[in-house]
């Protein structure tokens, strides 16, 4: 086989880091790789897959579909397949998709390691080849969930909660600080859950502590908070180190209490509403990011409308709509009929996506006159194209930026000269 391998990640940053963690070995061992790269690239192709709903398993699967056929066509020679999607359909895949070489699930790359004729080394499980950009890097804290939300099989695939121990998050930290990495994304599938196993007590507030010690890191933004049981100690942390952005990616999902107990939530309204309001208290100025889920199984106008209200008087800064997914191996799948149309779910999505953009739009256009500081990730055509700390890649909103010979991956400040809903435009200051 040839020594070339392109690996490539559907879903999530979690399996995004995987794919690090693995092209980490695979250079190690003399291979060349390359992530995400054309059919042709490479004799030798590795896909991480998605499990999540609906939409990411096809997704997942036409991209594996795209490869066999590559593949008939003898433009590639070896098919390895990884991921959320083999861990929860392994042997239908393997029934169904005979052209792969290889169906491995989640945890299960040390045997394709091996069978790349490979040494899997233990000195690099948590040392990454870097494919984000250079100046900022996602650190995965923990694997799996202990959560049982009824809509979810995120559980079913990763297992129980498991935090990687504080010491090896913050030597992999200060390792990629040293590579040039500046922005550290912090996410997991439940932040909020960090240190229970390991240490008997919550522990995120005391890890996110360490890591603003590490010098060089400039940014330090924080993902999948779960709101139940919301770790309060870290707030201190986000007020009073510079570094940690005012920025938290919470998702609630929903407001009404039905809806709340039928997911499984462990949450009341009364109780969401009390901890935004102490977030916002304590660490002034903070974005908060979340994401809601309709057309649950039993959701009713009255609660649908419930949450229109919600959404208008809470404001979120950064907001995120999914439409439900009548998924098996979920409590939800299991146990309710999925008795709303998908029409229905979908203009319900469009419906407070309307109310969320007229938000944004309030809230950007307050920024109009600020000087803000601004990281640049990439150029386009005649702006330069960066974020605030309020903004993460992928998810958010992005700063236009007028300029010349600007550096990727260097902070300017940015005088914002315009809004839109969800991006800015500025100029260098």
């Amino acid at each position: 086989m040839s020594k070339r391998i392109n690996v490539v990640t559907m879903g999530c940053s979690k399996n995004l880091v995987d794919s690090e963690l693995f092209l980490s070995q695979m250079a190690a061992n003399g291979y060349e790789v390359v992530h995400d790269g054309a059919v042709s690239d490479a004799r030798i192709v590795a896909i991480n897959t998605c499990g999540f709903i609906l939409d990411a398993k096809e997704e997942s699967i036409n991209a594996i579909l795209e490869y066999v056929d590559a593949k008939n066509r003898g433009e590639i020679d070896k098919i390895f397949v990884f991921g959320c999607l083999t861990e929860r359909y392994k042997d239908d895949l393997i029934r169904e998709i005979p052209e792969v070489d290889g169906f491995y699930g989640k945890f299960q790359v040390k045997k394709m390691v091996s069978d790349l004729k490979a040494e899997y080394r233990l000195s690099l499980s948590h040392q990454r080849y870097q494919t984000t950009p250079s100046h900022f890097a996602y650190l995965k804290i923990s694997e799996g969930c202990n959560r049982q939300c009824s809509y979810c099989a995120i559980p079913r695939m990763t297992g129980k909660h498991k935090s990687i121990p504080m010491e090896e998050l913050v030597a992999e930290a200060t390792a990629l600080a040293t590579q040039g990495v500046k922005e550290l994304l912090v996410i997991a599938q439940d932040l909020s859950y960090y240190g229970l196993d390991l240490y008997k007590e919550q522990k995120l507030a005391q890890l996110i502590q360490k890591l603003a010690t590490i010098p060089g890191i400039e940014w330090i933004k924080l993902h999948y908070a779960y709101p139940a049981g919301f770790p309060y100690d870290l707030l201190p942390v986000m007020r009073e180190n510079k570094n940690v952005a005012k920025y938290l990616d919470i998702a609630l999902q929903h407001c009404s209490d039905h809806l709340l107990k039928l997911m499984r939530r462990h949450i009341t309204k009364s109780e969401t509403i009390a901890l935004i309001q102490r977030i916002r208290k304590e660490v002034a100025g903070i974005h908060i990011r979340t994401t809601l889920l309709v057309g649950h199984p039993g959701e009713t106008e009255e609660d649908f409308e419930e949450l229109k209200q919600f959404v208008r008087d809470m404001r979120f800064e950064r907001l995120g709509v999914f439409p439900y997914s009548h998924e098996e191996d979920t409590y939800a799948g299991e146990t309710y009929q999925d008795n709303i149309p998908q029409e229905v779910k979908q203009a319900r999505v469009e419906e407070i996506m309307t109310i969320q953009q007229e938000i944004a739009h309030e809230i950007n256009r307050e920024k109009i006159g600020l000087v803000m500081t601004v990281v640049i990730d990439r150029k386009e055509e005649e702006y330069f194209i960066g974020r605030t700390e309020f903004d993460s890649p992928e998810v958010d909103g992005e700063v236009l930026v007028s300029g010349k010979n600007l550096v990727t991956g260097k902070f300017y400040k940015v005088k914002i000269t315009d809004a839109e809903e969800f991006d800015l435009y500025g100029e260098i200051v």
